[in-house]
């Protein structure tokens, strides 16, 4: 039982640190040229990665995001701006 309690909290440590945060693109700006970009405004941490991402518009974004799938389920790529 505690090896899956670690378990679980390592895979969510995991999605924190690579920035792994569930959004809505559907009321973000869209990136120019594609559609699969979004503009969105990230927390960073102390090594760089987003953290924290929300969508936005362009004037307010801090990165660009796009959804992936990852070993973990669906996730958020992001690249700061």
């Amino acid at each position: 039982m505690k090896s899956r309690i670690a378990a679980l909290a390592a895979a969510v440590m995991f999605l924190v640190s690579a920035g792994v945060v569930t959004a809505s693109p559907a009321t973000a700006d869209p990136v120019p040229g594609s559609p699969n970009q979004f503009y969105a405004s990230c927390a960073v941490d102390l090594l760089g990665s987003p953290v924290g991402c929300l969508e936005t518009d362009e004037v307010h974004a801090t990165h660009i995001c796009q959804y992936v799938v990852t070993a973990f389920g669906l996730g958020l790529d992001c690249i700061q701006r």
